[in-house]
This record gives structure tokens, C-alpha cells and sequence, in this order.
């Protein structure tokens, strides 16, 4: 499966997201902000009610020996489901996780990322004062990602370039990546040393038994934000900490869940390395009589890192990771 895979189901920004022109983009944010209906944040409820809730944020640095530990503190764990975004954000997987490295980059090393003239240190996702000009900001990155439905790594990364342009002018120099699963001795590695450059965008696919024994086969995917990893070099297992926008503990829980941003978390999982035959069917060509979904799929061997946790338990599907984007920058 190629890294360019969409996120979530189907979901589109509205609003008029323009790029290009300056003012036109500053008029878009605007509007965004002085259409949507505010609403009265919810009283949050004690940290003790909520699974997840993160402890105090310390940073580790530790790549030293045959065992790693990264943290980054400073992360946004901005919502998708919202109001003003297509079908309420159900598929801005991919935007609001970038947004969550954005807003690292702006708020705790003062990197001027933005849109013409918004910059996301200007924006505080927990201040309910600033909730639509959020929102506008998710939709932006994903218009400058091609959605279509869902976001693709490859895109994602392109929007990364276009709100890091400020900072280039500003002097600053960025660099961005992928990393996949696939032909990878040392996925751990890689990715305890791109995490400790920035958070990075997790993509997982959602996998459902397939014919054929230790089969599997594609039914979705999800994109998250990596903010913590502990595990060794050349290891079978990695425990992370995951900003993840689409599992927000008042999701469908509240009245105003689409109009309030939930409290930050920090979910806990884990990744253990995988072998399996991925099957990947026929898809049929709309420009040819015959059906050729009715033929024989394909199945390769491939190397995918599971993924399990408390908050990601499924009757019908496992999550399977296939990469992710890492970012850095530097002045």
C-alpha cells in the first residue's frame, strides 16, 4: 500500500479556503470565524474523570545506548469533528494532525507558520474565543492538501510547505519526509530520531480478515500526531503517546461536542512489528465492459506495525501502521 493513503471517510471543507492572494486567504479566516454560532464552552470535567489525561509534559531526548526515549511537550491535540468542516470534520484526520505539528512549531520553537497574514502562535485551540478561527485554520490545510475525501501523506506534506512559507522568507530553513514500513530494518529507530527533530503524522490502515490464511485487506485508514516514543533500536515493540483527533473523550458524549474543543490527552500504544499477506482486490475500470472487480486480487507479503491501546479496540478491523511524515526546521 503506497504512503499515499487517504484518511477517514468522506469529508470536505467548506468555507471559501482560497489560496494564493493574501487578503483572500485573511478574508476566508475571517469569515470563518464571524459566521459560525459560538457557543458556551461546556464545564470541563475533573481530570480524574477523564481516561487519558495526560500528566505534566516532560520532555525526554534520550536516542543514547540501545534504548530511546522521545517526548515532545507543546503539542496541540486539536479536534476533527467540527462544525463548518463537510459532514463536521469526519474525515480531517490528516489536517488537524498537521495542525498539531504546526502549532509545536509555532507556539514552542516561535517558527512564523501560517496564512497570509494569521500565524498559528496567534491561535490557542483551548480558548473557545478562538474555536472558528481553529477550524478555519484545519480547513485551510485541508484545501492545501487537494481533499477529496480524505488526505494523502504525499499531499499533507505539500500543505506543510505552503504554511511554513513565512518562516522561509523569515530566514528559517524546513525539511520534511516520509517513512514507511515497508523494506525498513529499523522502523523504531527511524522513528525514535524523526520525533526527536518534531511530532510527526502516524498513519494507520484499518485491516479486515481477508481469504487466504495470515491475510489481511485495506478498509480505511486514520492519520494521528506522535508525541512520545519509548522503545530499543532494531526492536519488535515501541510504546507511544498519541495526540489523536478523531478520539476526543466527548465525542458524541455532549450537546456541543462539534462547537467546544475537548481537553488534551496524551493516548497511550502500543506498536508491535506484524507479517502478513496483504490482499488487495481487483478494482473494476469504468471504461471497459467487463467487471474486473469480479476478478482474483493480488496478496504480497508485507511488514506493518500493530497497533493497540485501550481507545483502539475493534470487533472487525486491526490497525495497522504504514508510515509516517516527519518535519523539522531550523533558523
Amino acid at each position: 500500500m503506497p504512503l499515499g493513503v487517504r484518511c477517514g471517510e468522506s469529508c470536505v471543507t467548506t468555507g471559501k479556503h482560497l489560496e494564493g492572494d493574501t487578503e483572500m486567504i485573511r478574508n476566508a479566516l475571517i469569515a470563518a470565524a464571524a459566521t459560525a454560532t459560538l457557543a458556551t464552552a461546556f464545564a470541563p470535567m475533573a481530570s480524574a474523570d477523564l481516561i487519558g489525561t495526560p500528566a505534566p509534559c516532560v520532555t525526554a531526548s534520550d536516542l543514547v545506548g540501545p534504548d530511546f526515549s522521545v517526548r515532545k511537550c507543546g503539542v496541540s491535540d486539536v479536534d476533527q469533528f467540527r462544525v463548518n468542516l463537510q459532514n463536521n470534520g469526519n474525515a480531517h484526520c490528516g489536517p488537524a494532525s498537521l495542525y498539531n505539528v504546526l502549532h509545536y512549531w509555532g507556539h514552542v520553537k516561535g517558527a512564523p507558520v501560517g496564512w497570509g497574514p494569521t500565524r498559528v502562535s496567534d491561535i490557542d485551540p483551548q480558548d473557545q474565543s478562538d474555536y472558528d478561527l481553529n477550524t478555519a485554520a484545519i480547513g485551510k490545510i485541508g484545501f492545501d492538501a487537494k481533499y477529496n475525501g480524505g488526505t494523502s501523506l504525499t499531499n499533507l506534506r505539500t500543505a506543510w510547505d505552503i504554511a511554513t512559507q513565512p518562516a522561509r522568507d523569515a530566514g528559517w530553513q524546513t525539511s520534511r519526509g516520509v517513512v514507511s514500513t515497508l523494506e525498513n530494518p529499523d522502523f523504531a529507530g527511524e522513528l525514535a530520531r524523526k520525533l526527536n527533530e518534531g511530532p510527526l503524522q502516524l498513519v494507520y490502515g484499518r485491516y479486515k480478515d481477508a481469504p487466504g490464511a495470515y491475510a489481511l485487506q485495506r478498509s480505511g485508514g486514520h492519520i494521528v500526531t506522535v508525541v512520545s516514543a519509548t522503545g530499543s533500536f532494531g526492536g519488535n515493540t515501541i510504546q507511544l503517546k498519541l495526540a489523536d483527533p478523531g478520539r476526543a473523550w466527548d465525542h458524541n458524549k455532549t450537546d456541543d461536542y462539534l462547537l467546544t474543543q475537548s481537553d488534551y490527552e496524551a493516548l497511550d500504544v502500543t506498536l508491535t512489528r506484524r507479517a502478513f499477506q496483504q490482499y488487495t482486490p481487483v478494482a473494476d475500470d469504468e471504461n471497459t465492459a467487463e467487471d474486473e472487480s469480479m476478478e482474483p486480487g493480488t496478496y504480497k507479503w508485507v511488514t506493518r506495525w500493530e497497533l493497540t491501546g485501550p481507545r483502539y479496540v475493534s470487533d472487525t478491523t486491526r490497525q495497522m501502521v504504514e508510515g509516517f511524515n516527519w518535519f523539522d526546521m531550523a533558523k
